[in-house]
């Protein structure tokens, strides 16, 4: 196996990439890489859909991954890293994966192609010619109502039978499919749910974890909720999941991540809430529905 095979399981935090007027904010970056790495995650997705990397430069993107690695560096633990990468043109990709083979991470997550709508074997074809090229190991991003093309079980097997493709992300929102893809997967590909409202009922299926972006609040419980299942203890896994379940929502009745931005501005864990158009802030109302969270939390925590 390799290591990201080894490293794939458990909590991942997709992490939202903080600006403050227009640029990086690396004071607040440096803040929120110091905060998660003490907390019970077991990897990072930088530069992902809720890290707003398609609006990063690469220079952005490159210093976003440097200085992730620099601060764990300097902390106690060190997490594997997964850089997020997406696109449309086969060629391009192959580009950027050239481009990014000297950084310090373990791993890429990349999309499915958007918008051209490929079929099956064009799917496999790009995602095969992505492998063969790449310096580090893959696992695929499915999210077919991002996309508008769903790779189905049949071309996912044939994935990963790829040495270089060792896992996947699985937005697929079929509970079907999915359960039908864990029963017949390799023994050492793994599958982590990427639907925050679907994290527990995807651990029961035999999910590995979950790449969850609500897990930037009440992070404990979330990664508490893995460890109970992963212990067999499936009652108190599900009691820690109904402390959290409505944060799923919450965090996505807006386009995201803005309502997650917003919760750690409140909290103090970046120093602005702000996000790149085409999104936008959270709405007032939504704001003050998070506020009234945020502050029934902190009372009932007390």
């Amino acid at each position: 196996m390799t290591d990201l095979q080894e490293q794939l399981h458990g909590l991942w935090l997709p992490l939202v990439t903080p600006f403050q007027n227009g640029a990086l904010d690396e004071r607040s970056l440096r803040r929120l890489t110091r905060h998660y790495s003490a907390q019970g995650i077991d990897g990072f997705i930088l530069g992902a859909t809720s890290g707003e990397g398609m609006t990063l430069r690469e220079a952005e993107l490159e210093r976003l991954v440097a200085i992730v690695r620099d601060e764990m560096a300097a902390g106690r633990r060190t997490l594997p890293i997964c850089l997020g990468l997406s696109g449309a043109d086969t060629a391009r990709l192959q580009e950027r994966l050239d481009e990014t083979a000297d950084w310090p991470i373990d791993g890429y997550l990349i999309a499915s192609p958007y918008y051209v709508r490929p079929s099956q074997r064009g799917l496999l074809a790009h995602f095969e010619a992505l492998a063969d090229h790449a310096a580090w190991p893959l696992a695929l991003y499915n999210i077919p109502y991002r996309t508008s093309v769903n790779i189905t079980n049949q071309t996912m097997l044939r994935l990963a039978e790829h040495r270089n493709i060792v896992g996947l992300k699985d937005c697929g929102a079929s509970r079907e499919q999915s359960i039908a893809l864990l029963r017949d997967r390799p023994k050492e590909f793994r599958v982590l749910t990427g639907e925050d409202a679907n994290y527990f009922e995807a651990l029961a299926d035999g999910a590995d974890g979950g790449i969850v972006l609500s897990a930037h609040v009440e992070t404990a419980t979330f990664a508490a909720v893995y460890a109970e299942m992963k212990r067999g203890n499936h009652d108190a896994a599900l009691a820690r999941w109904h402390e959290v379940a409505d944060l799923t929502r919450l965090l996505f009745t807006e386009p995201s991540p803005a309502p997650a931005k917003y919760w750690l501005w409140r909290c103090g864990l970046i120093d602005s809430p702000e996000v790149r158009l085409p999104m936008v802030e959270v709405s007032s109302e939504l704001a003050a529905t998070i506020d009234r969270e945020i502050a029934r939390r902190t009372q009932a925590a007390a």
